[in-house]
């Protein structure tokens, strides 16, 4: 049985910030990413269809640092909520995230058709500034490393 996550706090954004390509859930063209707990860690599952090949058999770049990305703003959303004393799905209104930057090492090529399994260690910057570790696993093998520092949303984002 291929693991979920199954609490993500993708499921509880506000619609009118559900649109991103890699994890919003209203995107119907984006990947739908989910990121959820698992323990004190983050965790991200995704299986990349065919068309995310870089070369026959492999999975792009690009595609795993858009995990890493999502999976990064995600685990800042949830860590900051946590930190204010909730959790995703209480009824409470959830922080949104940013990217600030983003570094991804490459360790070994990714294959297709297996789930992919982001897990992020979660390093608290500043209170509207965090920092995600992030490792992408296919099967037991460690295929990435990557690092997003994640800030608030700024209010100019908003309509």
């Amino acid at each position: 049985m291929e693991e979920t996550v199954v609490k993500a706090i993708q499921d509880f954004y506000p619609d009118d910030f559900a649109w991103c390509y890699g994890c919003g859930r209203l995107n119907e063209d984006g990947h739908h990413l989910r990121t959820g707990w698992q323990g004190e860690n983050t965790v991200t599952i995704y299986t990349p269809e065919k068309k995310y090949m870089g070369i026959p058999g492999f999975i792009y770049g690009g595609m795993i640092a858009s995990i890493i990305d999502c999976h990064g703003t995600g685990s800042a959303a949830l860590a900051l909520h946590r930190k204010n004393g909730h959790e995703i799905g209480d009824g409470t209104e959830l922080p949104r995230f940013v990217t600030a930057s983003l570094n991804v090492d490459f360790l070994k090529p990714t294959p297709q058709d297996v789930p992919l399994k982001a897990i992020g260690t979660i390093e608290e910057i500043h209170p509207k500034r965090w920092k995600i570790h992030t490792e992408v696993y296919a099967n037991d093998t460690l295929c990435a490393r990557g690092e997003v520092v994640a800030v608030v949303m700024p209010s100019t984002f908003l309509k």
